[in-house]
């Protein structure tokens, strides 16, 4: 029996969403957007039944279809209000990143899906990467022996008409700069190798050339981890002329790793003191070369989450690893505005109290 599906959002990222849904055998049952023509668009490319429903108030979608999992694909400043009525509608959760812009609000999520037993997965879909999968596996496995730091540089490009083409783009109430939006998926995968207990965050950032938009448009960070590993961040926007790479490095006693490509999807460094495989072997097999920057995890991702459903447990990537990417990217703005280091746990914070930071 498959799952009831519907989709709130139907722009830019939602035909991986559809996609993923329709190669997991889920029900659309209905589309939701503010603009019509986005869903009819939608329906057209997939094929879509002509059963399938279509809202522009999502509270009354989850009324009369009542889903029994939604992705939450809006603009990034609505998921916490959109996710907690899902939540209290009865439907599990795909929200794409990031969960949300605000801590309480992720803190709201969480506990209330528990309270409910609603599975809610964040959608860092890149974990779900052969390359990444593979670096994960060693490090449950020590291979690196002691981690001493890693490194995730994001060197791309994003003009002005990207952010025309959506209003919402680079604004503190609905998004965020170039970290919370570009950047973040990334950053969620540092974190979560290095051992993703933070002691310490020092940040810098700045919008140097993209006057037209509210937020950072580049963001460095050094990140002390409890474990005594370090983590050294460079996200950017600014990079002439096209998106140069997204990579993660990982530097431990006895073994170096790099992921590269346009998503972190291949393995483009494996040295290991072991030398349990080889390394040409495993960067061959490792290897994919996805169409654009969102690469092939979302169909994993969905296959995940449906199985959680079904079996009652947790997804692999948890509303709370959501959370972590969130106060992660938060803490650098935190230290960048204050001018100082920033411990963490931080227990509130928003991209709101950054408002007119970057004002000229």
């Amino acid at each position: 029996m498959s799952l009831k599906y519907a989709i709130i959002g139907c722009g830019r990222i939602s035909p991986n969403h559809i996609a993923s849904a329709l190669e997991n055998k889920l029900e659309i049952v209905a589309l939701c957007d503010i603009e019509e023509s986005k869903m009819d668009t939608t329906i057209q490319n997939f094929n879509l039944s002509s059963e399938t429903k279509k809202y522009a108030d999502y509270k009354e979608m989850l009324q009369v279809e009542k889903p029994e999992l939604v992705a939450i694909c809006t603009e990034s400043g609505k998921h916490g209000c959109i996710a907690l009525d899902c939540i209290d509608a009865g439907a599990n959760l795909i929200i794409e990143k990031p969960i949300t812009l605000s801590l309480e609000e992720a803190d709201m999520i969480i506990e209330r899906a528990n309270k409910k037993d609603i599975k809610v997965c964040a959608c860092h879909q890149n974990r779900f990467n052969k390359s990444v999968q593979k670096i994960r596996k060693a490090v449950e496995e020590n291979r690196f022996g002691r981690l001493m730091h890693g490194t995730a540089h994001i060197r791309w490009n994003r003009g002005e008409d990207y952010y025309k083409q959506a209003p919402w783009r680079g604004t503190w109430e609905q998004d965020g700069g170039a970290l919370m939006n570009q950047c973040i998926h990334n950053i969620d995968l540092l974190r979560w190798m290095m051992g993703d207990e933070i002691i310490e965050v020092v940040g810098m950032t700045d919008n140097l050339i993209h006057a037209f938009i509210d937020a950072e448009d580049i963001g460095l960070a050094l990140v002390k981890f409890a474990n005594g590993s370090y983590g050294i961040i460079e996200g950017t926007t600014n990079i002439y002329p096209k998106n140069l790479e997204e990579t993660l490095y990982i530097f431990g006693e006895k073994g170096t790793v790099k992921a590269g490509g346009k998503s972190v999807n291949l393995i483009e460094e494996w040295q290991f003191a072991d030398n349990l495989d080889n390394s040409e072997e495993v960067k061959e097999k490792h290897n994919e070369n996805p169409p654009n920057v969102y690469g092939f995890g979302h169909k994993p991702l969905y296959a995940d989450v449906i199985d959680a459903i079904k079996n009652g447990r947790q997804p692999y990537i948890t509303a709370a690893d959501g959370r972590n990417a969130l106060e992660l990217v938060l803490a650098i703005y935190k230290s960048a505005a204050e001018g100082k280091s920033i411990k963490l746990p931080l227990n509130k914070c928003s991209t709101l109290d950054f408002k007119g930071r970057f004002e000229r």
